[in-house]
């Protein structure tokens, strides 16, 4: 492994720092991105059955603590206690959670679409390895050679990175729209549970 480092020269460098990078947010997503973490099953049943315990603040502030789901719930509790708009508080909260669901996301794609432009500046400047040795007295094709596989290495190894990135890029946007559809579907009942007791309250 050592000798195609060397032999890639140092425009492989930053593509070996890509790709620790790449592979850091990939598992750290990947255990953030848990679903039963984030939306945990009967939360929201468990909720709606003990609605009235959560009058009071501290409860709502462990729901909240407890998960992105109970967060969602969570807001939209505060705004009912409140008399707030229900749906405006949850949207707000929900765009906070898919904030932090999407957390290094965008680095990833910015190395998935960098990574094949730094091997292509590894080709490059292997090409004009190759070219200044064929323009000096020096010229041997061992210098050829490594001015080749400084060239392929580097290309390979950006389209190596850049791969993998894009393809978990990718499914991290797939994981996270479902578990966002599924939190919707989840807290239906919950939202219609809070609607009617604050219509009920304004009938009162």
């Amino acid at each position: 492994m050592w000798s195609i480092i060397s032999a890639a020269g140092w425009p492989i460098w930053p593509l070996i720092f890509a790709s620790v990078v790449a592979l850091a947010i990939v598992f750290e997503r990947v255990w953030a991105l848990r679903r039963k973490e984030l939306a945990p099953a009967g939360l929201v049943a468990d909720v709606c059955k003990t609605l009235p315990q959560f009058k009071d603040k501290q409860n709502i502030a462990r729901l909240e603590a407890h998960s992105a789901l109970g967060g969602l719930m969570a807001a939209g509790l505060s705004a009912f206690y409140k008399n707030e708009d229900i749906d405006m508080a949850m949207q707000s909260e929900a765009l906070g959670v898919q904030g932090k669901m999407e957390k290094h996301l965008d680095v990833l794609s910015m190395i998935a679409s960098a990574a094949p432009l730094m091997g292509l500046l590894g080709t490059v400047i292997g090409m004009i390895e190759i070219f200044a040795v064929q323009g000096s007295a020096a010229q041997t094709p061992e210098a050829i050679a490594a001015g080749i596989a400084v060239a392929l290495y580097n290309t390979a190894f950006g389209l190596i990175v850049a791969i993998p990135a894009l393809v978990a890029y990718r499914l991290f946007r797939i994981r996270i729209n479902a578990i966002l559809d599924d939190m919707g579907t989840a807290l239906k009942p919950f939202e219609e549970l809070l609607k009617q007791h604050a219509n009920a309250r304004k009938a009162g």
